[in-house]
């Protein structure tokens, strides 16, 4: 981090009082985030140029390791940040990279279909407009995040997955009410796409190619924050991405993130 007292700093100042408001009323530390972003934070993963912090995993875990015992929520929140920024870091465009090296811009994972219902998730393309329709559910700060790092079949390539970056204000994307009407600290529910058009330009790395960049680059940094955060909130893509670890890998590398996945989900 750009100033080795900036984390200390926004622990005792604000995380700490929004870590008791999480814990007595489940209420989003929006304004923990907020501060990790003016702190540089945020965009610590991101590179250097233009505005990101240039650091990688080993220090986006200390920070996570650090946040946990103050404020289990943000440390949820930072984990999915942190796995789905390195998509945007490698994929994204040059507007969306510089507002989350900047701390503007909080993204989160949308990757786990929700079963239970009739929507099947879908994405067609008609001219530079892509429509996608889906239920997601378990995604973490569903409502608050600015950018969705978020899956669908591929729109015209055989098999696998598609990234996308979509965006929080895109018309058609809500969150439906709780169904038990107790929220989550970490805003973990379900997001609806009913449908969302997104231009061409969104799409996060090739088409079909989704499960290759997940495997290789999302389910590693998962493993790691796992890890530091404890077996008892282990990120709710891991089992997704454990059964497709294990369903389409074939190098040595991709079975061994499978059997760590699976077991982190123990």
């Amino acid at each position: 981090m750009s100033n080795p007292s900036a984390l200390q700093d926004v622990l005792d100042h604000v995380i700490a009082p929004a870590g008791e408001l999480a814990r007595r009323e489940g209420k989003f530390p929006r304004e923990a985030v907020s501060a990790l972003g003016r702190a540089g934070l945020l965009g610590l993963t991101c590179s250097a140029e233009p505005e990101g912090g240039g650091t990688y995993l080993a220090r986006a875990a200390e920070v996570v390791a650090r946040v946990m015992p103050v404020c289990p929520a943000t440390a949820a929140v930072l984990q999915s940040h942190y796995a789905a920024a390195t998509v945007v870091e490698a994929y994204g465009g040059r507007w969306l990279r510089g507002e989350v090296a900047a701390g503007r811009h909080l993204c989160t994972l949308a990757l786990v279909e929700d079963g239970a219902g009739a929507v099947r998730s879908t994405a067609r393309r008609t001219g530079g407009v892509v429509v996608l329709r889906a239920h997601k559910r378990d995604v973490v700060a569903a409502g608050e995040a600015d950018c969705y790092v978020w899956s669908s079949p591929p729109v015209a390539s055989d098999g696998g997955l598609t990234l996308w970056g979509v965006p929080a204000h895109a018309p058609g994307l809500f969150v439906p009410a709780s169904a038990n009407g107790a929220p989550f600290a970490s805003a973990t529910s379900t997001v609806v796409a009913d449908p969302v058009r997104v231009p061409a330009e969104a799409m996060l790395g090739a088409d079909g190619e989704g499960s290759r960049i997940l495997l290789g680059a999302v389910l590693p940094w998962l493993l790691e924050l796992s890890a530091v955060i404890g077996s008892d909130a282990v990120h709710p893509s891991l089992g997704a991405l454990a059964r497709s670890a294990s369903g389409t890998a074939r190098s040595g590398d991709g079975q061994a993130f499978a059997a760590s996945a699976a077991m982190a989900l123990r």
